[in-house]
């Protein structure tokens, strides 16, 4: 479970995204966003949160958000992820975890009675501030959009 709480100030960042392109942080001051984290591209809970993002993306943009995926894949799964799903927002990939950790959500996780360490499926909205207004630890992937926007 991550150590930030509504109120702190988002962790600064910077990372490479599907594209090659460096995203940090910082370019995102002035306006609110949905900073996501998920464990592994082409799974089925990640695809369909990342679908629900997608279908629910021009919603997100009207009331001011933008959205921003983070997970341990490399761009190249990255920009494939991007391209089977018509995915229209930005994901950088965390192949160091630096940014993972500096969120807190790498811990540990179950399946099926087996314990690892993995990413901790978390997303963060951070206001135009810089700000973590809200925090998700366990967020509803069917339905993440809506979470977001209640």
């Amino acid at each position: 479970m991550t150590h930030l709480k509504v109120g702190d100030k988002a962790p600064g960042f910077t990372g490479t995204d599907q594209n090659g392109d460096s995203v940090s942080l910082s370019q995102f001051k002035g306006r609110k966003l949905v900073l996501y984290f998920y464990p592994q591209d082409n799974t089925p809970t990640c695809t369909t949160q990342a679908c629900n993002l997608r279908d629910n993306y021009a919603l997100l943009q009207q009331q001011g958000y933008a959205v921003v995926g983070v997970s341990p894949d490399d761009a190249a799964k990255h920009k494939k992820f991007e391209s089977k799903f018509d995915l229209p927002f930005t994901l950088i990939a965390d192949t160091s975890h630096e940014i993972i950790r500096r969120y807190g959500v790498w811990g540990e996780k179950q399946l099926y009675g087996r314990r690892y360490m993995g990413l901790l499926r978390t997303s963060f909205v951070i206001d135009e501030k810089g700000v973590i207004a809200k925090i998700f630890l366990r967020p509803k992937s069917k339905m993440h959009a809506e979470e977001i926007l209640a």
